[in-house]
């Protein structure tokens, strides 16, 4: 609330629009009158205000991440649908340092320790964490400085839950010198030493990564060789690059991996392949993971497939009608000198292939071309510094 009020104030100041966006997960009864609580608020303001809904109770395995994911996409597709380009967030410091305690708790590394980032980029919006800096009894004093009310959230004093948790342990810290300040500080060094690591893995993947059509080939030996932390932020980033997906597996799929290539040639983890190959990894697409088919209406615009593959129509073909893009699959029979293309079997089923209906069209990276082209939206050096 703290957030809005102040996003209202200065949209007056400079002459701008704001409008409130509210999610509700499905997964607390108070949610649907808290919402209201904001659109009463809103309306007394004069703001535009939108509730936008998910069902948690479909949700499988981690409830938690799948609602913060959903929250981010809803928004994301919210934002796009009104010309929205910015969006605020209202994390605050506290959020910062229960944060750090609920992952210090999951044995994380630096990336889970850091800090959340202040400004970032996300599904085609910019997204903006203004009051990370500022604790809660400071902005709840500025609420009440302002005769605003708010809703507390009941869950927030729930023990069975991790952040209450957390909160909790925060105050009996405190004789220790240990509070929100010290944590958000330790996490903003973290975020930094993060940065840097970033930076070193993009360099080691320049110097002994090799790309094969959107597959990723890292050497498991090299000269010099390449640090081991630095090797398992490869590989992250490369199962990353590959699913689109925008968490990492968990440290135990990874380890699980691991384990199960000292017993097998291929693997799979995470919607990826990885398959030992001659003095590496190959990481490549899942053909039961891709994106599923998608209509291409207007071919004078180039079309985004599984997240990562961008397709033109290079030649004018004088079609009427949609196409489709999806994957190649089985279809790849029809390709008569897919085997030219150097790639494994698995990585070109999982490859974009244009159809006219049932009637395969092209195939770029299998070698049927057609007057058509797919090329990788972004290379992985950039990728890796985006995480």
């Amino acid at each position: 609330m703290a957030l809005l009020h102040m996003c209202i104030w200065w949209a007056n100041l400079v002459g701008v629009t704001v409008e409130a966006v509210t999610v509700d997960h499905g997964l607390r009864a108070e949610a649907a009158d808290e919402a209201a609580v904001v659109a009463a608020f809103c309306k007394d303001q004069g703001v535009s205000h939108s509730v936008l809904n998910w069902d948690g109770a479909l949700a499988e395995g981690n409830v938690q991440a799948a609602a913060r994911e959903a929250r981010y996409a809803l928004m994301a597709g919210w934002a796009k649908s009104r010309g929205i380009a910015h969006m605020m967030l209202g994390h605050t410091a506290d959020d910062i340092a229960e944060t750090f305690l609920m992952r210090l708790a999951r044995t994380s590394g630096v990336d889970g320790l850091a800090a959340m980032d202040a400004r970032f980029d996300r599904d085609g919006v910019k997204w903006a964490r203004p009051l990370w800096e500022q604790p809660r009894a400071q902005l709840r004093n500025y609420l009440r400085r302002h005769d605003v009310g708010w809703v507390e959230d009941p869950s927030n004093e729930d023990l069975s839950q991790t952040r209450p948790k957390a909160r909790k342990i925060l105050n009996a810290l405190a004789p220790l010198g240990i509070d929100v300040g010290t944590l958000k500080s330790t996490a903003a060094f973290l975020s930094s030493a993060r940065s840097a690591l970033q930076c070193w893995a993009a360099d080691e993947a320049r110097r002994v990564v090799t790309f094969e059509h959107g597959d990723v080939i890292i050497p498991t030996r090299s000269c010099p060789p390449v640090h081991t932390e630095i090797e398992r932020r490869l590989q992250l980033a490369a199962i990353g690059y590959i699913n689109g997906e925008g968490y990492p597996p968990r440290k135990m799929a990874l380890n699980y991996l691991d384990v199960a290539l000292l017993k097998q040639d291929r693997h799979t983890v995470a919607g990826c392949f990885v398959t030992k190959v001659d003095g590496g990894l190959r990481y490549s697409r899942e053909l039961n993971a891709v994106e599923g088919p998608i209509v291409w209406s207007n071919r004078n615009v180039a079309k985004i497939w599984d997240g990562r593959w961008s397709l033109s129509e290079d030649q004018n073909h004088d079609r009427a009608g949609d196409l489709t893009i999806r994957a190649l699959g089985d279809t790849m029979k029809d390709v008569p000198d897919w085997c030219e293309s150097g790639l494994p079997r698995a990585s070109l089923m999982a490859s974009p292939a244009v159809f006219d209906g049932e009637t395969l069209i092209a195939a770029p990276v299998a070698g049927l071309q057609n007057g058509f082209s797919a090329r990788i939206v972004a290379d992985f050096a950039s990728f890796l510094l985006s995480r």
